[in-house]
């Protein structure tokens, strides 16, 4: 079941892709078109949403995205996952009456949000035959794509809705499920077909090949060909277009089908034109999301153009005043620098400046000494005291004691040898010294 669903919905993602790329027009996949799978379950046989992934891929590159189910049920899957987006507009033809699976999809459905209006259903009844289907899609259709301007459609062809299917209740022929199909690639816009439900199997493998002649533009004969599967076909005379409708009362009528299409016209003038996408977020490439996760910082500036690619540095620029403990120190291996800077400048102690008092400067005791020698007396040197002023210091230091005394010290031996130098000794002072 893995590998069936990993198949099909890489087919119309692959799809999606080559749509993108513009290596195609028409893409088609018959496997794909499980549209009642939700997010976070499965439904109605479906087990993974591939047309949600193909529509999601082609809003990457396409700004609007028109969705086209013409399945017997509902594609409420598909609905569901863009209720709420402007961006894509989803149109079912579908049979409804509120128990029929899966439920959903009556007329007043529309949206939500950003999303309201660019959601339409055509609930209709059974025994629907080629005319009034072809009429009511024919219209509603061309209103649509004339008020949404769609860049790409998404075209769901589930053969159900034809007639004698084994769940189905409708009445319509395989050319009228075709022409439905030649109707919308008259649009020439990028279309993805996929396939759907359908429970009567030779009638599908009958309506699918049809449509795929009128896609690539072949006609094909209405006898079939000689194959191992002729038994399928005998009961029909191996005809191409067998006899499929009359076999159930039509409960559709005119005016009911003239009520729903001046409804759905009403809701689509509410478009007021193409909606702008210009600040819209883009999704994700689903085929790139893991291998973006492995990319560097310089490739991702590469694809930006920024012209940065390399240049971005990765390691952490640190002071040099920093201060770490530890390995991160940037100051370990300076230590000379540090050797030299300290032997310049030295730091002095805490508390052991002086602060800017009114005493008497230092050099004041060397002046009044040198004066007092030039008159001829010889006065002791006075000692040297401490001025009034005191600064403004946090505390006298453990050792300012020491401190004092040895800057007395060296100021009283520069007195002295100031003294000596000025007044040199004559026989006179010699002899006074003596006795």
């Amino acid at each position: 079941m893995y590998d069936f669903c990993r198949m099909y919905a890489g087919g119309s993602l692959a799809g999606a892709r080559k749509l993108c790329a513009g290596t195609t027009d028409i893409a088609i996949n018959w496997s794909g078109g499980l549209h009642h799978a939700k997010r976070g379950e499965a439904s109605g046989f479906c087990y993974v949403n591939d047309i949600v992934l193909a529509i999601l891929e082609l809003l990457r590159y396409h700004p609007r995205v028109l969705y086209i189910d013409i399945d017997i049920h509902h594609g409420d899957g598909v609905e569901h996952a863009f209720y709420q987006s402007n961006r894509v507009m989803t149109v079912s033809f579908h049979k409804y009456t509120g128990d029929f699976f899966p439920g959903t999809g009556k007329l007043d459905d529309n949206g939500h949000g950003s999303g309201k209006y660019f959601a339409i259903n055509v609930p209709l009844q059974d025994g629907i035959d080629d005319d009034m289907y072809l009429t009511i899609f024919k219209t509603v259709i061309d209103d649509t794509v004339t008020a949404f301007s769609p860049s790409a459609i998404v075209l769901q062809c589930g053969a159900d809705s034809l007639g004698c299917d084994r769940l189905g209740a409708f009445n319509l022929s395989i050319a009228a499920h075709g022409e439905c199909v030649n109707f919308v690639r008259a649009f020439n816009v990028p279309l993805l077909v996929v396939g759907g439900g359908g429970y009567t199997i030779k009638n599908v493998s009958r309506c699918w090949t049809y449509e795929t002649a009128n896609l690539v533009g072949v006609a094909v004969p209405n006898e079939l060909p000689a194959t191992v599967y002729d038994s399928f076909f005998e009961d029909s005379h191996w005809k191409l277009h067998p006899p499929l409708t009359g076999n159930i009362e039509n409960q559709n009528s005119p005016a009911s089908l003239q009520r729903i299409t001046m409804n759905i016209r009403n809701k689509l003038r509410y478009l007021q034109g193409a909606p702008s996408v210009a600040m819209q977020e883009i999704p994700p490439n689903i085929q790139g999301l893991l291998a973006d996760e492995d990319r560097t910082g310089e490739e991702k500036d590469e694809d930006r153009g920024t012209g940065q690619a390399g240049e971005r540095r990765n390691d952490r620029h640190t002071a040099r005043n920093d201060f770490y403990d530890g390995d991160n120190d940037v100051d370990i291996g300076d230590e000379e620098d540090s050797t030299r800077r300290t032997t310049a400048a030295p730091k002095r102690g805490r508390g052991s400046r002086r602060g800017k008092g009114r005493g008497r400067p230092r050099t004041s005791t060397a002046t009044a000494s040198t004066e007092n020698a030039d008159d001829g007396e010889a006065t002791p040197t006075p000692r040297r005291t401490r001025g009034r002023g005191r600064g403004r210091g946090r505390g006298r230091p453990r050792n300012a004691d020491k401190n004092k005394k040895e800057n007395e010290k060296e100021t009283d031996k520069e007195s002295v040898s100031v003294l000596e130098a000025d007044n040199p000794a004559t026989p006179m002072d010699v002899d006074a010294a003596a006795s």
